[in-house]
């Protein structure tokens, strides 16, 4: 009877497992709970009540005392996110859904998401300004004749807006009730002069002056001093303002991974089941038959399929890099493998721990090598195919259905008898095939970041 009943309870549990699919570690604020801890491992909040059910499968009583986990479900699903996000809970109502509390309303988390990435990219801005006037003063001061300023980040700031909410958050575990947005731009713009720092060369540069009254040419020297600005990353930013110790950086990693997976921005790209296999090498592979000719790689292939992306790998976590790859090998008349894009990806804050790569990968990989790119969405079909007519490519990011049973990165490529070709970094198969729109408007993912979930480049 206690067996029939856990089974019972498992089984509608795990039910509601597949929408739980956030938890990694940060249950560890609530390790009172010590059963339901080690569910959340492996269960999500679903499955640390799982656990915990588990545990005292042998009586009936303890099946039902339990039970009562249950209503810490929503206890352990705010302990693992930060509650910056919740905007501090400051107020159990948003403006953004006056009706329904926070906790429960998507609308009012995603307008927090977004407040909270137009504050961090508008200090970014104050950050680079701050640095541009250091530079400024520097030179000044130098006795340099010329100047030159290399900045990578003037257009295209590189910044991880889940990893600085958790840090924030984990800076502040013994203040929670302090917490909200503004406290926290106020926090960070105490420390703009830590986003940012510079490297200064110096360069001596010839040149050729005219005398105005002899028309007589002559060489000169200058003393030129050249400044590269330097992001200094959220990890220095959380030694120098937020002052983490070691276990609240593990802690704001955790939250971190945790919120990517929550807001949908890391949409677990994972190849499910993927346990280091790979497939042949495909050689060298190319397209023809859509308005582009398209490179083509597929990141299971044996030359990139064990490749490092940050901690995991190209074949299981790669398809964004692997899709990015092929568009500018297409577009920028540039080759770029997989583990060149996935090295570059990592070093520029685009890879997500365990989950792919953060939605923001399409447009900051277009912007650096030089391709125009704008969003779409799946209420634009004209445009998309107006698009791919033209020649540009679009990047898709797809949730559960045809090309993967939880969040993909795939290729449009052109259209061919009204379908759409793709190019499906996971499958040479499906990169054959044509395709009805419909699939690829109704699959796209719903909880797309970054202007997705289509990005039209070129």
């Amino acid at each position: 009877m206690a067996e029939e009943q856990k089974n019972g309870l498992t089984e509608a549990l795990e039910t509601g497992a597949s929408a739980a699919h956030l938890a990694k570690g940060a249950i560890k604020a609530g390790k009172a709970v010590s059963g339901a801890a080690k569910g959340a491992a492996t269960g999500g909040p679903y499955g640390a009540a799982a656990g915990a059910l588990w545990e005292s499968r042998r009586s009936i009583g303890k099946i039902l005392a339990a039970a009562a986990v249950l209503l810490l479900l929503p206890v352990l699903f705010v302990l693992m996110l930060p509650g910056l996000i919740f905007d501090g809970f400051s107020s159990a109502f948003s403006p953004a859904d006056p009706e329904t509390p926070v906790l429960n309303s998507e609308t009012a988390i995603i307008e927090n998401a977004n407040t909270i990435t137009f504050t961090i990219s508008g200090i970014l801005r104050e950050g680079m300004e701050d640095v541009m006037e250091r530079i400024e003063r520097d030179f000044a001061a130098s006795d340099g004749d010329g100047m030159e300023v290399v900045n990578p980040y003037e257009t295209s700031p590189v910044y991880n807006a889940n990893l600085f909410v958790s840090q924030y958050c984990a800076a502040k575990e013994k203040e929670f009730a302090n917490i909200s947005i503004a406290d926290m731009a106020a926090v960070m713009r105490r420390g703009k002069s830590h986003l940012y720092s510079y490297r200064r060369t110096e360069e001596i540069r010839e040149k050729t002056v005219e005398d105005p009254e002899t028309g007589e040419e002559t060489t000169v020297s200058e003393k030129w001093m050249i400044y590269t600005v330097l992001y200094n990353g959220e990890d220095y930013f959380a030694d120098q303002v937020f002052a983490l110790t070691e276990d609240q950086k593990e802690f704001a990693a955790d939250y971190a991974g945790n919120l990517s997976l929550f807001l949908g921005d890391g949409l677990v790209q994972n190849l499910e089941g993927w346990e280091g296999n790979s497939i042949p090498s495909l050689g060298d592979v190319r397209f023809t038959d859509g308005s582009t000719e398209v490179v083509y790689y597929n990141q299971l292939d044996e030359r990139y399929a064990g490749k490092p992306y940050g901690t995991d790998h190209i074949g299981g976590y790669g398809c964004g890099p692997t899709s990015m790859a092929m568009v500018v090998s297409s577009l920028a008349g540039e080759t770029v493998d997989p583990e060149r894009m996935a090295q570059w990806a990592y070093e520029n804050g685009y890879w997500c721990k365990g989950s792919g790569s953060y939605h923001a990968l399409i447009p900051g990989a277009a912007e650096n090598w030089g391709l125009a790119v704008s969003g779409c969405t799946p209420s634009e079909p004209q445009r998309l195919l107006d698009a791919l007519a033209d020649g540009k490519l679009v990047v898709a990011i797809m949730s559960k259905g045809h090309f993967t049973s939880g969040g993909h990165f795939i290729v449009l490529r052109g259209v061919k008898d009204g379908k759409i070709l793709v190019a499906d970094p996971a499958s040479y198969r499906r990169s054959g095939q044509l395709w009805d729109l419909s699939i690829i408007l109704n699959e796209a993912s719903r909880r797309a970041g970054a202007g997705g979930p289509f990005w039209i480049i070129g």
